[in-house]
């Protein structure tokens, strides 16, 4: 499959908490509050599925995919292989949520191969009598405990160094690196979790906010295949997240304490221009970078 301008990716999210925060809760109503998929979306989600031999009885795939394969997965069965070569589950993911509970019990070499897809949105599957591209414009969303032990949060963790740094080992730097978000989820309290505590927020109320969003996405990049901020070439950055001068000093001083990378580095402007468009306002503001600076748990960390 070409990648067209049909991409709905959005940020790769990572969901850190104790159990029973209602991580899994949160990442299963994701894809309520994405737009729906179009009819040319749901054909280029259907012929993945179809050759995977997974097409619903209405041929038609209208809903966004949700996959959450268990962690023992192999490498094949998350990014494609096998003879002949069959997607993996984040091509069946495409246009849609790949969901990884438990992310460190994930084989650390499987997550790895997951790398390449999540730069570039598609998977190639070489073999010695050809090779095949499968679509993979999926969104990561992941969730894991802050230790083996299940504490409260990374940062107020009463294991051992050694002990954390073995459970948060499993993930290598590189994938980390591709996650935008890394957000805190802290136990819920009684008085919130029971019946009649309050008001919920509809989906249907965010999904609107949501679409508002790609839709002054989309009016600023154009018509080219890149029309959401997470797929922004580093040229289109440079033209469309400047930043104030106490926004670049932030950053600057936040990439040099948490020794950030250049990608990270990215991420993070990528991050403040959607919480900008979120907020309805044109221009990033220093409260929209330093949004995107608290969502780098795992960064603060490891500083």
């Amino acid at each position: 499959s070409d990648r067209r301008a049909l991409s709905e990716i959005v940020h790769n999210t990572l969901l850190v908490g104790p159990p029973g925060a209602g991580k899994t809760l949160l990442a299963r109503r994701l894809p309520t509050i994405l737009p729906p998929l179009t009819l040319a979306e749901s054909i280029e989600v259907s012929r993945v599925w179809s050759v995977a031999g997974l097409l619903p009885p209405e041929g038609l795939v209208t809903r966004r995919p949700f996959r959450a394969p268990h962690h023992t997965v192999s490498a094949a069965g998350l990014v494609g292989g096998g003879r002949p070569p069959h997607p993996g589950e984040v091509s069946l993911a495409h246009l849609g949520v790949l969901f990884l509970d438990e992310l460190p019990e994930f084989a650390p070499h499987a997550l790895d191969t997951l790398r390449q897809p999540l730069e570039d949105g598609v998977v190639t599957v070489a073999r010695a009598s050809g090779s095949v591209r499968l679509p993979a414009e999926a969104q990561l969303v992941a969730a894991m405990n802050p230790c083996r032990r299940g504490c409260r949060s990374v940062e107020g963790c009463a294991c051992a160094v050694g002990e954390r740094a073995r459970y948060l080992g499993r993930l290598s730097a590189p994938l980390l690196d591709r996650i935008d978000l890394h957000v805190d989820v802290g136990p819920v309290a009684p008085h919130v979790s029971l019946p009649g505590a309050g008001a919920p927020v509809e989906s249907a109320a965010v999904q609107r906010q949501v679409a508002l969003a790609r839709e002054r996405q989309r009016a600023r990049l154009g018509r080219g295949p890149v029309r959401v901020n997470a797929r922004m070439s580093p040229r289109q950055l440079a033209r469309h997240c400047p930043l104030p001068a106490a926004g670049r000093e932030l950053l600057s001083r936040a990439a040099a304490r948490l020794s950030l990378s250049t990608r990270a580095h990215d991420r993070i402007l990528k991050v403040a221009r959607t919480i900008a468009d979120l907020a309805g306002v044109e221009a990033i503001a220093v409260e929209h970078l330093a949004e995107a600076l608290a969502y780098r748990t795992l960064d603060r960390s490891n500083a």
